[in-house]
């Protein structure tokens, strides 16, 4: 039996459930941190997958220096919600952790498209 709790196709659907499960969570999260005033509708979507890259990574990076200053503001002692900080700290690190698995993704295309014939 591996460590993910089954062999075969069995662990395979396990894994795949927990997965829907952390994204679940994480657009709960992300819906529960958003209870201010609403987006403006005609927020427009960027144009190119680049762009699209930079607004991932710059979302990612935002939601990784707000988890660092709330971390801070505990551990000085000002009255923070611990629940807050662990949320937030949960929420950069699904972040991160989402950011790497694209990255592997990309590279792995890459390194696909350059071993094919021309």
């Amino acid at each position: 039996m591996n460590a993910i709790g089954g062999g075969g196709a069995m662990g395979v659907d396990r894994v795949m459930a927990l997965r829907a499960q952390i994204l679940e969570r994480n657009q709960a999260l992300a819906r529960a941190g958003t209870s201010g005033p609403a987006a403006p509708a005609t927020e427009a979507k960027p144009a190119n997958f680049a762009a699209t890259m930079e607004d991932a990574l710059k979302s990612v990076n935002q939601g990784q220096v707000e988890a660092s200053k709330l971390s801070e503001s505990y551990e000085r002692g000002e009255t923070i919600d611990i629940a807050k900080v662990m949320l937030a700290r949960q929420q950069a690190s699904v972040g991160f952790e989402a950011t790497l698995q694209v990255r592997n993704k990309l590279l792995s295309a890459y390194k696909d498209i350059m071993s094919m014939p021309v």
